[in-house]
């Protein structure tokens, strides 16, 4: 055997070694499945949707949540066309914010039949879940007007069962409020049929809110499909939060999707705002 021919077989030996620790690392990182909430580029999405989409894409996010919906269509497109242009970058959407306050007795058909349309719309747009990020006043005044957001929201929820999806609520600080003794949040957990409704706990929020999110998984565990991991700033910028526990309770608090939202940034641009989130969640040892 000549060392010439010695020298060949080390080289693809060496070369197979280095793609194979390639694919491992490759693997490693996708699984890492991290989402991004759009109204973090929102800025971009209202330029042009579909760079931006290609630019989340490239970025290494596995999929996305809307916060784009009206009348039928998903950022001035239709549904058929968003789910398309979605999956052209290898992304898909598993969620959507949306949603419609409380309607009277005279709005609720008219209110219901917007539901209607909309439920439609995310079927054919591909996603499993609609997001509820509001309440209006009513919902915060008292614990009966949140009971009847409660009555509401059951109804949604129905709705969306009964065509396959699943309805949920966004929560901001307000709601980790006490009224007659009662706060909010529990009062909604509560009150809403865990096989209608689910939860997407903002941490940023509840962290604002003054309430440690640990002790509602304890307390409703399965309750929280999603988290949107958001700090201050972009994620991990602040060092206000310690996102660790969170991601070590997921299973507990049964979340199923962990999704990036930053509502300003400190970087300038909202696209070098959403990268630098994901960068963090993709280093950090407790994302696994």
């Amino acid at each position: 055997m000549t060392n010439q021919f010695i020298s060949k077989v080390a080289g693809i030996i060496a070369l197979g070694t280095i793609l194979l620790v390639i694919s491992a690392s490759t693997l490693m990182a996708q699984k890492k499945v991290i989402g991004l909430q759009l109204y973090s580029v929102r800025d971009s999405m209202q330029v042009n949707p579909q760079r931006t989409i290609e630019a989340v894409a490239k970025m290494g996010y596995a999929y996305v949540e809307a916060a784009g919906y009206k009348d039928g269509l998903f950022y001035g497109m239709t549904p058929e066309a968003f789910k398309a242009l979605l999956k052209a970058n290898k992304l898909y959407m598993p969620s959507s914010h949306t949603g419609q306050p409380l309607p009277d007795e005279a709005k609720w058909n008219e209110t219901m039949a917007w539901w209607d349309q909309c439920i439609d719309a995310h079927i054919a747009v591909g996603a499993k879940y609609i997001i509820q990020p509001f309440m209006d006043k009513v919902g915060f005044e008292s614990i009966e007007g949140n009971n009847r957001y409660c009555k509401y929201f059951n109804a949604i929820g129905e709705k969306c069962k009964a065509k396959g999806l699943l309805f949920g609520y966004h929560n901001h600080d307000k709601e980790f409020v006490d009224i007659d003794g009662t706060t909010v949040y529990d009062n909604m957990l509560k009150n809403t049929d865990p096989s209608k409704v689910c939860f997407e706990l903002d941490l940023w929020w509840i962290h604002v809110g003054g309430k440690k999110a640990v002790d509602y998984f304890n307390k409703y565990p399965g309750r929280f499909v999603f988290y949107h991991v958001k700090d201050e700033e972009e994620v991990g910028a602040s060092g206000k939060i310690d996102f660790k526990p969170y991601f070590d309770n997921a299973k507990k608090a049964g979340t199923k999707y962990f999704i990036v939202e930053a509502e300003k940034s400190s970087v300038g641009s909202s696209l070098e705002s959403a990268k630098k989130s994901l960068e963090f969640l993709m280093k950090a040892k407790f994302v696994k």
